[in-house]
C-alpha cells in the first residue's frame, strides 16, 4: 500500500510541476516524461497487436487471398480518381507521421489519398530463393518470418521499423525482382522514384540460407588515415559477410568484420538485441577504450537489428538514462519508442527545434573519398559517432549508378545527433554537404531533408531513365516528380 500511495504522490507532483511549467515547456524540455509515461507503453502494446495480428495471418494462411482483395480496393480507388477528372496528384494514403522520412509531406493535403493497407508477407518459395512481399512488410517482421525457416534476405537494415516500401522507393538495400525481364526499363527506374512511377503492391526479394551467429570481429583503430585504409581493406574482402565502421570522433573509430557460422565459442556468445543489454554503439565503445581488439559470436536476427533498440544513437537525446544498467532491467524491454508515435506528438516547437539543432542524413559516397568526406564532416557538423557501412554500386540504369563504366566500392556515411560546430546553421550546412557529395559522384538519401535546388537535384542523380518511364506511362498527370516529394520545401 505504501509504495502505491508514493507512487500516487509522486505522480500528482510530477503533473503539477508540468502544469506551472506549461506542457510545451516540458515536451520541449524534458521530453524523457511523456516518453517514459505514454510512448513507451502505447509503443509495446503496438508491437503486441502487431505481433499477434502477424501470428494470425500466418497460421490462417490469408495472406494471398486478401492480397487480391486489397490490390482491387486500389484499382477501384485508381478509377474512381479518373471519374473525378484527374484533377490532383495522386499519393499513397499512408500518414505521414507514419513514414521513415523525418518530415510529414504537405502534398498529402491536397494530393488525392490511395489507402494502401498492405503489410503481409505472402509467400515463400526456397526453390527460387524468393520471398513474395507486400510493400509495408517491416524488417522486423520479416526477418521473425524468414529466421526460424533457415532464410534470410541478402541485406537486412538495422531498424525494426523500416518498410519494404521505404527500402525498395527510398533507397533500394537490397535486391529485388520487379518485372525485370518484361520491362527492365521499369525495373532500374523504380529505386529512388519515391512512388512517383507507380503504386508498389507487392515484391519478391531474394532470400539466402542463414546461419545461428556472425563470428564478429572488433579492431580499434587511431588515425583517420589508418581509419579509412583499415576499413576500405575490410570491405574489399570478399570472405567478410559484414563490415561496419563506427567513427567516434576525427581520429578514433571501430572497424568490426563479421561472417556468418553456425559453431560458436559459447564463452564469447553474446546476446545484444536482449533488453538489458548495452546499447550496441555503446558496447563497440568499450573496445575503443580499452584499446583492444575482440572476437564475439552475436544470435544472427540479434546481430541485424543490433541498433534499433537505441536508433542508433539518436535516443540517448531523448532518454539521456536510456542505457543506465538500472534503467535498461527495468525498462529495457520497452524501448525503443515507436519512430511514428515520436513524430506524431513531437509538436511544432520539438519539430522547428530538431530541424535546426539536428542532423539525420545519410550520403553515399566513393570510399576513395572517405577520408575526405570524414574531414569535411567534421569541419562542418561535427556529429559523432559516424555510422560507415559499405556497398557495391553497379553500373545499372536508373537513377543512382558510379560516374564511370564499371561496378564501384561506395560507402554510406551515416550522421545523426546534434551539431557540436558553433557555426551550425541547419539549411547553409547542410547545402554545403550536398555540394561537396555532389563533387565527388556521391548520393543523398531521400528520406532527410533536401535543401537542394531542382537543378542541383538532377545534378546529383541521373534523371534520363526516370523522365523517361514518366513519359511513356503518362505518370506526369497522376503523380507529382520525385524532386516535389522529397525537397525542403515539400515536408514540414
Amino acid at each position: 500500500m505504501v509504495p502505491l500511495l508514493s507512487l500516487g504522490i509522486g505522480l500528482l507532483l510530477l503533473l503539477l510541476w508540468a502544469r506551472s511549467k506549461g506542457i510545451e515547456y516540458v515536451l520541449v524540455h524534458h521530453r524523457w516524461i511523456f516518453v517514459c509515461l505514454f510512448l513507451l507503453p502505447l509503443s509495446v502494446l503496438f508491437d503486441i497487436y502487431s505481433q499477434f495480428r502477424a501470428w494470425v495471418v500466418q497460421k490462417l494462411h490469408s495472406a494471398p487471398l486478401q492480397h487480391s482483395q486489397r490490390v482491387r480496393y486500389i484499382q477501384a480507388q485508381v478509377r474512381e480518381w479518373k471519374k473525378e477528372g484527374q484533377k490532383t496528384y495522386m499519393c499513397t494514403g499512408r500518414p505521414g507521421w507514419h513514414t521513415v522520412s523525418l518530415r510529414v509531406g504537405k502534398y498529402k493535403k491536397t494530393h488525392k489519398n490511395i489507402f494502401i493497407n498492405l503489410m503481409d508477407i505472402l509467400e515463400i518459395d526456397t526453390e527460387r530463393q524468393v520471398v513474395r512481399v507486400e510493400p509495408l512488410v517491416t524488417m522486423g517482421q520479416l526477418t521473425a518470418y524468414l529466421n526460424p525457416l533457415g532464410w534470410t534476405i541478402p541485406v537486412v537494415p538495422e531498424l525494426d521499423d523500416l518498410t519494404v516500401d521505404d527500402l525498395l522507393l527510398l533507397f533500394c538495400l537490397f535486391y529485388y525482382f520487379f518485372l525485370q525481364e518484361e520491362n527492365s526499363d521499369l525495373f532500374y527506374a523504380v529505386p529512388w522514384s519515391c512512388g512517383t512511377l507507380g503504386f508498389l503492391v507487392a515484391a519478391e526479394i531474394n532470400i539466402v540460407p542463414v546461419k545461428k551467429y556472425i563470428k564478429l570481429h572488433y579492431e580499434p583503430v587511431r588515425g583517420l588515415k589508418a581509419i579509412c585504409k583499415r576499413f576500405t581493406e575490410e570491405s574489399e574482402k570478399k570472405e567478410n559477410h559484414f563490415v561496419e565502421g563506427l567513427v567516434y570522433s576525427l581520429e578514433e573509430a571501430v572497424i568490426m568484420s563479421g561472417v556468418l557460422t553456425d559453431e560458436a565459442d559459447q564463452s564469447k556468445v553474446n546476446s545484444i538485441g536482449n533488453y538489458y543489454k548495452p546499447w550496441f554503439y555503446k558496447h563497440v565503445e568499450k573496445y575503443l577504450k580499452a584499446n583492444k581488439t575482440g572476437v564475439e559470436y552475436i544470435p544472427t536476427r540479434h546481430y541485424y537489428h543490433r541498433h534499433t533498440r537505441s536508433i542508433f544513437w539518436v535516443l540517448r537525446e531523448i532518454l539521456p538514462f536510456g542505457n543506465n544498467p538500472v534503467f535498461r532491467y527495468l525498462f529495457g524491454w520497452m524501448v525503443p519508442p515507436k519512430i511514428s508515435l515520436l513524430k506524431l506528438t513531437q509538436g511544432e516547437a520539438i519539430r522547428t527545434l530538431y530541424e535546426q539543432h539536428h542532423v539525420v542524413q545519410d550520403m553515399m559516397i566513393p570510399i576513395k573519398s572517405l577520408e575526405k568526406c570524414i574531414e569535411t564532416y567534421h569541419s562542418d557538423i561535427r556529429v559523432y559517432p559516424l555510422w560507415l557501412c559499405p556497398f557495391i554500386l553497379p553500373n545499372n540504369p536508373g537513377m543512382v549508378h558510379p560516374k564511370g563504366d564499371e561496378t564501384e566500392l561506395y560507402v554510406n556515411v551515416g550522421s545523426y545527433g546534434e551539431p557540436q560546430t558553433k557555426h551550425f546553421e541547419a539549411r547553409a550546412s547542410t547545402r554545403q554537404m550536398e555540394k561537396f557529395v555532389r563533387s565527388i559522384h556521391g548520393f543523398q538519401m531521400l528520406y532527410a531533408d533536401c535543401y537542394m535546388t531542382r537543378e542541383e537535384f538532377w545534378e546529383m542523380f541521373d534523371g534520363s531513365l526516370y523522365h523517361k518511364l514518366r513519359k511513356e506511362l503518362q505518370c506526369s498527370d497522376a503523380f507529382p516528380e520525385v524532386y516535389d516529394k522529397i525537397s525542403k520545401a515539400a515536408r514540414h
